[in-house]
């Protein structure tokens, strides 16, 4: 047995070839054992050996047998659970609830190897066995399911996942700092059930006169039963997710149990993030999964840098409020160029770092002086719905961050692949970002995320007005354009967010029409835990103003609004048709420039040389959806100059 691969024990004949006789902590986990820090499991066990606790992983156990959690024994201080780094129903589940056919976190991309509600169904089958073993969940699944929390899958409210889970105490956020803390509170020889006061963490108690200084939200049955006191309940919490100024909040359940969730964790320090990041990864997923192909999620990370986690952007359809923070905290220069120069040993490596980044690559700091002392506005967002006074709004740092990168030798090319707000680009009143990002870290197209084009949904998504996008595109042509390069802006787009139409859906298709672009992708809005979209998709109500709101529950709705978005392909020519005419919108269907689609259908052939819709002329015409172009917009061709040449072109039919 070759214990010399640096990996963290996987079986038993690992444990006992490191003469280990029990392990302070096992680690169940629902995804497959990737020593990466992209990967919460690597970060956690490798923080808990940093400590010096011994910790063994049991990598996606069959549950349905009861010994696949008892290899090792039972541990000295804890079980730790994980669902993995989605929650398993995402994962599991499109937005129609359809099967998925891969789980990239599984060896082979396998589908099935984890149980629907992971968390729940591991923390049970601990506790059959283990009676009395402290059982700690934590990661994304236990994160957003921390209180009650509308379940898409299921259609209803659900309980917290400490009480259906079985577990003790649940940690939320990131969980470095709440981890250790019980860490050393366990091996201290404290009950699990007198670790009461770490922060990031979730517990349960019938003793309510334990619990202090605490707001109480509405009870579970109550949110249970009336939509408007779930809203109201959901915003209490999303005003107090900022570690400086967040509550103690406390939830009762039948039977007098409450449910109470102790403030989150501070962010961590730059050397904190650093110590964190240089752990003694292996970079790989285990070597034991080499004969299944490996696991497909690593190829996304493997050669990309983590720069920072946290985001003040704000939207509202983003998980990141309740699970990261709004804080950014950021890695030191010299801690990501050290990481870099790792890779560039591997053998793999081809001269390509695939990203540089986080949840958002260009926020490299808090977004004011004041976040670090007083925390988060508790009622206000820093980007939206336009950017705050108090904004720091500069890129120097993570330019001087990419220019170090990419001055590497052995480095050809750094992406940016996580994303950029474009409006934190705007906000900059230095160029020099948007600059360097056409010229050296663009490869041919740039994703961004404008999400809609309708005012009144993108207030909805805590999203900037659209044309902060138009003003956005413009100059990123320009820049462009001055540098010689073709270059183009591929748009995220999303359908059926709460308070979207088929009106909304109809300005949106305008929009595309306009711009000579036909979306590959469209991503339905997806109601997963703990977002404030979720909660106005469930509820009908926006939470931040208890105003009503419309929300598309209907399939066939749903799926009229996004076939607008793609009206181009003929396979959605029937349902672009019934939602033009559900929305009495019949003047789009015609052949004259501003219509969608002809009276009839007509073959894909014909679609794609350009006569539907329009006879078009020679720059604009339908051919822009050809499979050169599709899913781009054109260099120069931003929505001005191609409204303008439409409105001559009428012109000149009209005789004018």
């Amino acid at each position: 047995m070759d214990i010399g691969n640096g990996f963290l024990p996987v079986c038993r004949e690992e444990m006992e070839a490191r003469r280990i006789s029990q392990f302070d902590f096992v680690y169940v986990i629902g995804d497959a054992y990737v020593d990466h820090p992209s990967f919460g499991h690597a970060i956690i066990s490798r923080l808990l050996e940093a400590h010096g606790y011994t910790v063994g992983i049991i990598s996606q156990p069959d549950w349905r047998d009861k010994g696949s959690i008892a290899v090792y024994g039972e541990p000295r201080l804890a079980f730790l659970v994980s669902g993995g780094n989605m929650d398993s129903m995402v994962n599991h589940y499109s937005v129609s609830k359809r099967k998925r056919e891969k789980d990239s976190f599984s060896p082979g991309g396998q589908m099935g190897k984890r149980p629907d509600y992971a968390t729940v169904v591991y923390g049970n089958l601990i506790r059959q066995t283990y009676k009395k073993t402290p059982i700690l969940i934590g990661g994304v699944e236990a994160s957003l399911r921390r209180l009650a929390h509308y379940d898409y899958w299921s259609g209803k409210v659900k309980r917290s996942i400490l009480l259906d889970s079985g577990a003790d105490i649940l940690m939320y956020g990131m969980g470095e700092r709440s981890v250790v803390a019980l860490a050393e509170a366990l091996d201290s020889g404290l009950s699990v059930k007198d670790i009461t006061f770490v922060d990031g963490t979730v517990y349960k108690t019938r003793k309510k006169e334990d619990i202090y200084d605490a707001i109480y939200l509405p009870g579970f049955l109550q949110v249970e039963a009336d939509m408007e006191s779930y809203a109201r309940s959901f915003y209490t919490q999303y005003c107090n997710t900022d570690p400086f100024s967040g509550k103690r909040l406390a939830e009762e359940y039948p039977n007098q149990v409450y449910v109470v969730q102790n403030p989150p964790s501070k962010p961590l320090s730059e050397q904190e993030m650093d110590d964190v990041y240089g752990l003694p990864y292996q970079r790989a997923y285990h070597p034991s999964y080499e004969a299944f192909g490996g696991v497909p999620a690593i190829s996304e990370v493997k050669f990309s840098l983590t720069s920072n986690r946290g985001c003040f952007g704000g939207c509202s359809f983003c998980a990141l409020t309740f699970h990261q923070g709004r804080i950014v905290q950021a890695r030191s220069h010299s801690s990501i160029v050290e990481e870099a120069k790792r890779l560039i040993k591997d053998r793999e490596f081809k001269g390509y770092i695939h990203d540089v980044g986080g949840p958002t690559a260009n926020f490299r700091f808090p977004a004011c002086e004041k976040q670090l002392q007083s925390g988060a506005c508790r009622e206000k967002q820093c980007l939206f719905p336009k950017p705050c006074k108090a904004l720091r709004a500069s890129h120097g740092d993570y330019l001087e961050l990419l220019r170090k990168l990419r001055s590497l030798p052995g480095v050809k090319k750094v992406f940016i692949r996580s994303g950029i707000r474009f409006d934190y680009v705007l906000a900059d009143p230095d160029r020099s970002f948007l600059k360097e990002l056409c010229e050296y870290h663009v490869s041919g197209q740039l994703k961004v995320a404008p999400e809609h084009i309708s005012d009144r949904v993108l207030q909805k998504m805590g999203k900037p007005g659209a044309e902060i996008y138009r003003r956005f595109a413009k100059e990123y042509q320009k820049t462009n354009g001055t540098l010689g390069k073709k270059q183009y802006l591929v748009p995220y787009l999303m359908s059926s967010h709460p308070g979207s139409t088929l009106r909304e859906a109809i300005e949106l298709a305008e929009f595309l029409r306009e711009l000579g672009y036909m979306p590959q992708q469209v991503q339905d809005f997806y109601p997963t835990p703990s977002t404030i979209s979720t909660c106005m998709y469930y509820t009908g109500l926006d939470p931040r103003t208890m105003e009503k709101l419309y929300v598309a529950h209907n399939p066939h709705e749903k799926a009229m609004q996004r076939a607008l978005i793609q009206y181009r392909d003929p396979k959605n020519y029937e349902l672009v048709k019934e939602a033009l005419i559900k929305a009495k919108r019949t003047d789009l269907i015609g052949f004259a420039p501003e219509c969608l689609i002809p009276p009839r259908k007509i073959s894909g052939k014909e679609h794609n040389k350009g006569t539907i819709g329009k006879k078009s002329p020679k720059g604009t015409s339908d051919k822009r959806a050809s499979k050169k172009t599709i899913g781009k917009i054109q260099p120069g061709k931003t929505p001005d100059n191609i409204r303008g040449k439409r409105q001559k072109r009428g012109n000149r039919k009209k005789g004018k």
